[in-house]
């Protein structure tokens, strides 16, 4: 089950404990870097564009449950 990102007007909320703020996220990302080596070979990103990321589970840090997170409106967003 893919979860969709929270937006500026839902945040994620776990169905079966209700949990809103910790989740563990699993998500594959393809990125391009612009990498900076300095003189002594170490290594410095300088720019980072995030190409696509997909979220392939979350799970809820205070009762484990996998792939149970559903997106809710944020308080006093009206939505």
């Amino acid at each position: 089950m893919t979860v969709p990102l929270p937006t500026a007007t839902t945040r994620w909320r776990c169905t079966l404990c209700g949990n809103l703020t910790r989740f563990d996220v699993t998500r594959s990302s393809k990125v391009v870097e612009y990498v900076h080596l300095d003189l002594a070979g170490e290594p410095t990103v300088e720019e980072r564009e995030v190409v696509s990321e997909t979220i392939e589970s979350v799970r809820c840090r205070w009762c484990n449950a996998v792939d149970q997170v559903e997106l809710v409106d944020r308080p006093g967003t009206g939505s």
